[in-house]
């Protein structure tokens, strides 16, 4: 007796690509905007001699920064892994 799971049981694959994909944009654009925001409070307050709001800038910066990466590369990623189980 040969057992395995029904792939074509789950017909919404290309609505969860959708949704996904827009989900992740919205988080891209809003990660790019925050970045473009801190960087210019960061350089705004390093100019004016501000230290503690130029370091509370600069870590959104970074924050801002990994949080596009991981959004620009969990478009890429969750579009692969959704091709690789139709492939299963």
């Amino acid at each position: 007796m040969d057992v395995f799971p029904d792939f074509g049981g789950v017909g919404a694959a290309e609505d969860l690509r959708t949704v996904i994909g827009a989900l992740l944009m919205f988080a891209l654009i809003i990660a790019v905007l925050m970045l473009i925001v801190s960087a210019i409070i960061w350089a705004i307050a390093s100019s004016t001699g501000n230290p503690h709001t130029a370091t509370k800038a600069r870590l959104g910066a970074w924050v801002a920064l990994g949080t596009a990466a991981l959004a620009g590369t969990g478009v890429a990623w969750v579009n692969f892994l959704l091709g690789l189980g139709e492939t299963l």
